[in-house]
């Protein structure tokens, strides 16, 4: 699930969603902003998504604040 694995793709695992949205943060935006953009080029689920999204913020890769999502700058 977090990692790929025989029968979960690079682009399917939650690393992989996670390592295609970090790119997508170059300036901040909302939830649904990021995932207008995201539905628009792969075919992940909200849910996986947002899974994706909670991996980024718990090991300290994104913050949220004040409704916008941003990336950590290291």
């Amino acid at each position: 699930m977090i990692l790929p694995g025989k029968h979960l793709s690079e682009d399917r695992c939650l690393l992989g969603v996670g390592a295609v949205l970090l790119p997508m943060l170059e300036e901040p935006k909302t939830v649904s902003g990021l995932w207008e953009a995201y539905r628009d080029q792969n075919g992940v689920s909200f849910d996986w998504f947002i899974l994706s999204l909670d991996l980024l913020f718990a090991v300290g890769a994104i913050t949220f604040n004040k409704g916008l999502i941003a990336r950590k700058l290291a």
